[in-house]
């Protein structure tokens, strides 16, 4: 696709449209309230958040896009001034309310933007995600994956978020006596409250401005701002570091518990770390103390990581495992990664170009060429012979017997038979 069509995730001026993953803080740098670019596409559920978080944004510019469903937009090259369409698809990214990824198809090819995601291999969504973007893919081949590769690296290995749940509250019932921070960002992580207030049986403290986003998620029974009706609280990632904790603990015992993948990708990046912003008493303590584990080496269990402090992996991005799993189910041509700003973020291409290129181009035609195959033995079988001639089957299967392949009518026979010798075929090579 030009340049100067869509963006996704990025708000300067110079596109026709913009398209937004989710409200996280730094997929909406730039997204203000006097923002007026151009329509802006999002979720149903993202829209419904966006005036809260952006209040006086122009909502004439908001495009609802449902999940699941193929839109059509038309828009004019930069460089011909013809008109250019194409569809695009939204389909759940597991990762908070309201995040999607696009698939957008047309003239350019076909390209896939993850934003930020979650591929749980054993959830739900992803059953359904798995479904809806096969079907949407139909055999073609993706030509570019933009690909959340937050972990994409082989020393992350987290649990699913329900074991990471129970580990949650494995730890809050075993300090009875202990009032309970947990670090959460202003959008995500309501599963793993719900979990924790409903097992428990208690309610969770959030700040005012998250149980303003509870209630438009339609979570009334589980918060509260009154401190006096839980010992429970969540506090946003930013204010939670050792010294925080440091203090509560003069006033009442505390321990502060970060689900998240972070404290571990922090860790391979540096090796140790201040990474709660301890103090000098508070990184000694750590040092010395033997319950500390590295985070590195105990990726898919909770860590007690100081005095105050436990670390549990309960990650709403896909750990390396999960993003080799989706790269092998949509053998893409190409493949980018979307996050390069942080030292412990890896170019997908270290560990999956494999997974990548024309191969994989051809490795997905040749998988549908054997499900038609398979398809047409099974109708013919079904057809009774009728007079040489007048056989319906002779005009059907030699439309068949060719197809299209980067444009060029190809034989389907030719193909097979260059396909099982293993050959490569250049995109112009012309074919027989």
């Amino acid at each position: 696709m030009e340049s100067g069509m869509i963006s996704v995730d990025r708000w300067s001026a110079g596109s026709q449209a913009y398209f937004l993953t989710h409200l996280h803080a730094d997929h909406t740098a730039g997204l203000s309230a006097a923002w007026r670019r151009g329509p802006l596409f999002c979720s149903r559920l993202t829209g419904k958040l966006l005036s809260c978080k952006f209040p006086g944004i122009d909502l004439s510019l908001l495009r609802i896009v449902d999940i699941g469903t193929w839109h059509s937009l038309s828009l004019t090259s930069p460089s011909s001034g013809s008109p250019t369409d194409f569809v695009f698809k939204a389909i759940d990214a597991q990762h908070c309310p309201g995040a999607v990824m696009y698939l957008f198809r047309g003239d350019f090819g076909c390209m896939l933007f993850t934003g930020d995601f979650r591929w749980e291999t054993s959830s739900k969504g992803m059953e359904n995600g798995r479904a809806v973007l096969l079907d949407a893919l139909k055999n073609q081949t993706l030509d570019i994956l933009h690909l959340d590769n937050t972990y994409c690296n082989p020393i992350f290995s987290f649990p699913s978020r329900e074991v990471a749940a129970r580990q949650v509250v494995d730890i809050i019932t075993c300090h009875p006596d202990h009032e309970i921070v947990i670090a959460i960002d202003s959008l995500g992580k309501e599963d793993l409250l719900l979990y924790i207030s409903q097992t428990l049986n208690i309610k969770i403290w959030v700040w005012p401005e998250r149980l303003q986003f509870m209630h438009l998620l339609g979570f009334h029974q589980n918060f509260t701002t009154q401190t006096s009706l839980t010992r429970v609280r969540a506090i946003p990632r930013y204010s939670f570091s050792n010294e925080t904790l440091e203090a509560l603990n003069t006033l009442r015992p505390t321990i502060g518990i970060m689900p998240s993948g972070l404290p571990w990708a922090l860790e391979a990046s540096k090796g140790s770390g201040n990474i709660f912003g301890c103090s000098a008493s508070g990184a000694k303590k750590k040092e010395d103390s033997r319950n500390t584990s590295s985070c590195s080496e105990n990726s898919g269990t909770a860590t007690r990581y100081n005095d105050y402090i436990f670390v549990v992996p309960y990650s709403d991005h896909s750990c390396y495992s999960e993003i080799q799993e989706f790269i092998e189910l949509l053998r893409p041509v190409n493949i980018r990664g979307i996050v390069s700003s942080k030292k412990y973020c890896i170019d997908p291409h270290y560990y999956f170009d494999h997974l990548c290129g024309a191969e994989q181009a051809l490795w997905r035609v040749q998988q549908k060429l054997e499900h038609e195959e398979g398809m047409d033995r099974a109708e013919v079988a079904d057809i009774e012979p009728v007079a040489e001639g007048n056989s319906p089957v002779v005009g059907r299967k030699r439309k068949l017997d060719q197809i299209d392949f980067f444009g060029i009518r190809v034989s389907r026979v030719s193909l097979l038979r260059r396909l099982c010798r293993g050959a490569k075929i250049a995109d112009t090579e012309p074919l027989s």
